[in-house]
């Protein structure tokens, strides 16, 4: 290698040293490597009060006592006015001890002043009716055999048959004559006996009567046909499927039709069946 080779290979070297130098400079250092740090930003505080709640599953008609409410947290904005908030009215507990819940309350729902019936308001059926609805009590057998074989509950929905002496056509064959006839249909039962619920889960309940929710008109409609002669009533229990309709009112009694024959002071009359 000659003098000159020498000399060009040296200053080579040296630009690209110096190159490398201006640019090393010119980068940003690599960031040192390690774990990933983590920001953490702290949540904004929620502004919270404290509401009654259930602490279990209560039953509709069951008696409120210390064990089955409590208090929770409740953002404050979402509190209504029918909640009972502890900051308002923080010896709830104690004044509504012994009231009666007019729904069924699931575990952790805020419990309502609406759903509530204290003593002295008056009876726990007068507190759970519709405005405009009437209770109407009907007579049944203890063993079931009216009222699906004991497997109607509150709550189910029933259609209301009458079974009665036919007494035209007894009289037209000569023999005696049974006929049926549904009055209303898809009838809210509110109890049986005095059951308003069932009790853990039972599937039974029997009773001497059961109650009916009914209208007024509809009202008259049971009474009538329960004390026209020779006539019984029957319950008969409407698949869930079928049911939460509004009850109608399928044979109106009084509006005409073949009549029943009733004896009065020894003279028979006729009145609409």
């Amino acid at each position: 290698m000659n003098k000159m080779q020498i000399i060009g290979l040296g200053v080579a070297v040296v630009a690209f040293g110096g190159a490398f130098f201006f640019f090393s400079m010119q980068s940003p250092p690599p960031p040192p490597r390690g774990p990933a740090q983590v920001i953490v930003k702290e949540a904004p505080k929620v502004d919270v009060d404290q509401v009654l709640v259930a602490l279990q599953y209560i039953p509709m008609g069951t008696k409120i006592t210390e064990q089955l409410v409590g208090w929770q947290e409740w953002p404050r904005g979402a509190v209504s006015e029918l909640m009972i908030a502890k900051s308002t009215d923080p010896k709830a507990i104690d004044d509504f001890k012994d009231s009666l819940n007019r729904v069924e309350l699931l575990r952790g729902e805020p419990i309502r002043r609406d759903k509530l019936v204290k003593a002295g308001q008056g009876g726990f059926m007068s507190a759970v009716l519709p405005t405009g609805m009437r209770a109407v009590a009907i007579k049944i057998d203890n063993s079931g055999e009216s009222t699906a074989g004991g497997f109607i509950l509150p709550n189910d929905r029933v259609d209301v048959v009458r079974i009665f002496r036919d007494d035209e056509a007894t009289k037209a064959r000569g023999v005696e004559m049974v006929s049926v006839q549904t009055i209303l249909t898809d009838v809210k039962v509110l109890a049986i006996g005095q059951t308003f619920q069932d009790d853990n889960g039972k599937k039974v309940a029997v009773g001497a009567n059961a109650t009916l929710e009914l209208t007024p008109k509809q009202s008259e409609q049971v009474v009538l046909a329960q004390h026209a002669s020779g006539g019984t009533l029957h319950l008969l229990l409407r698949s869930l499927v079928d049911s939460g309709g509004k009850a109608e009112m399928v044979t109106d009694l009084g509006a005409g039709g073949r009549g029943l024959t009733i004896m009065r002071y020894g003279a028979a009359q006729q009145a609409a069946r």
